[in-house]
């Protein structure tokens, strides 16, 4: 028994003389019971840290109103600083000097330095992205093929979750040393272009409505910057267009092209516009010619059962209706699509105030379908109600007067709308439209008069405007308005 005593007494002296043997040289020396005191302390500061940052993201910077990317930065680099001198506190207290772990760390670093060279570069970048914030939580980015969400940024490593549900760690300095596209660097606004071919043939004018139609039915279109139809090519197999709309968001790109299609789609079957078919594909005429030959009398019915309800259902063309409004009878189509380019789409709910009397005059309306009630509110008098079809705003829009009467919406009404400021931008773009207009608007004296006086009791007419001659007058309104 005292033979067993004493081989473990002789073991404990060998363990203790074994933990407190200097391995290195210092003051005071780095022996093996440091070292795992250190180890074991780095391992109780690193969770620590991650437990400081998790709480400094989801507590206490939520209260700052910070957007999650800052907050990630802030408290990735607070928490790791805090950790660091927490960890050079520890040391110092217990009587190891700074310069001794220098020591150890630069002997280790010869023979593992090779290895941790790129968790070092990693490290690094990560401050480097974390400090720079090019890249930041919650942006949408493209890199290396892989398309996604940045999930987290850790001084090691950026998470990024794709749009399938997947996570990829990617090292920072990859993401550092390569091109990254960031679609949410200085905005979200991102821009799709979808190609579109049409039949020869087919109106130009009327393919540009179709589209802006369309851009204008999907919610998720912007209507600042405003979509775009451009006319790109003569193809062989057709006319080449291109439908360009700005979105909010450009991970949300696939599902806006579907949904843009669809639309686009029913919009030219409600049009009767056409996509050419690829070569040697059975078409859509040839169909018709078969159905012809096989003399089907039940489906030839039903096919011009169907032509004719879509001919009944088919709403009238912006262009057509536009031709309607007085001022723009004359206009020719490329003027006409030049309005109809920079109009949108206004959707009113029943009993929504468009305007109300004395406001200012600063936009033109046609109505695309239901129908709003014209009221003069100070007398309470209904005056009139205007229907699909129905145009009006087009000379206090052009000439700055204010509102009449104050217009509500009778039941769910879609406006075609050209506000001033798109106006003002169409004007400055196209000199030669705004004379046409200043000479159409001229063609109608009586009611320019009219106008004019109205201007006049209201004190809303300057001494600059001041002119006998109505042509005079309109052309400098304008220049006043529109600062043409």
């Amino acid at each position: 028994m005292i033979a067993s005593n004493n081989m473990i007494d002789s073991f404990l002296d060998h363990l203790t003389t074994l933990f407190h043997t200097a391995i290195f040289p210092g003051d005071p020396p780095i022996t093996l019971w440091v070292i795992i005191k250190l180890i074991l302390f780095l391992c109780f500061v690193i969770v620590l840290t991650r437990i400081l940052r998790t709480f400094l993201k989801n507590k206490l910077l939520l209260t700052f109103k910070l957007d999650i990317g800052n907050r990630e930065a802030i408290s990735t680099i607070l928490s790791y600083s805090l950790g660091t001198l927490f960890f050079i506190g520890f040391v110092q207290s217990i009587g190891f000097k700074i310069q001794s772990l220098l020591f150890l760390i630069g002997s280790l670093g010869f023979g593992i330095g090779f290895a941790l060279q790129d968790v070092i570069r990693n490290f690094i970048s990560g401050l480097t992205v974390l400090i720079e914030q090019k890249i930041k939580v919650e942006d949408f980015i493209e890199f290396d093929g892989i398309k996604g969400y940045v999930k987290a940024i850790s001084l090691r490593a950026t998470v990024l979750r794709t749009r399938s549900g997947g996570d990829v760690i990617v090292p920072n300095n990859q993401l550092v040393e390569s091109k990254v596209i960031n679609w949410n660097y200085s905005d979200a606004i991102a821009r799709i272009d979808l190609p579109i071919m049409v039949e020869r043939g087919s109106d130009p004018v009327l393919v540009t409505e179709a589209l802006l139609n369309a851009a204008y039915l999907e919610n998720n279109i912007l209507h600042e910057p405003t979509p775009q139809v451009l006319f790109i090519s003569f193809g062989e197999q057709g006319l080449q267009f291109e439908l360009r709309v700005w979105i909010n968001g450009f991970d949300r790109e696939s599902g806006i092209k579907s949904s843009l299609n669809y639309l686009i789609d029913y919009l030219f079957r409600q049009n009767d516009i056409e996509i050419p078919a690829p070569p040697n594909i059975f078409s859509l005429q040839d169909l018709a010619e078969l159905t012809t030959m096989v003399h089907n009398a039940s489906i030839t019915e039903t096919i011009a059962s169907d032509l004719t309800a879509k001919a009944r259902s088919k709403s009238r063309a912006v262009r057509d209706l536009l031709k309607e409004v007085i001022y723009f009878e004359n206009l020719t189509d490329i003027e006409l699509r030049q309005l109809i380019e920079v109009g949108y789409r206004k959707r009113l709910y029943p009993e929504q105030v468009l305007f109300k009397e004395g406001d200012r005059g600063d936009a033109f309306y046609i109505i695309l379908s239901g129908s709003v009630d014209v009221v003069a509110q100070k007398i309470n008098k209904h005056l009139a109600t205007l229907k699909e079809g129905s145009f009006f705003g087009e000379l206090s829009l052009m000439l700055g007067i204010p509102r009449t009467a104050t217009v509500i919406a009778k039941e769910e009404t879609l406006l075609f709308t050209i506000s001033d400021k798109r106006f003002k931008k169409l004007l400055k773009e196209n000199p030669q439209l705004a004379e046409v207009i200043v000479q159409e608007l001229a063609r109608h004296q009586q009611e320019l008069s009219e106008r004019r006086q109205q201007l006049k009791d209201m004190g809303l007419e300057t001494d600059s405007e001041e002119d006998k001659n109505l042509v005079n007058w309109v052309r400098r309104r304008l220049t006043v308005l529109f600062n043409l």
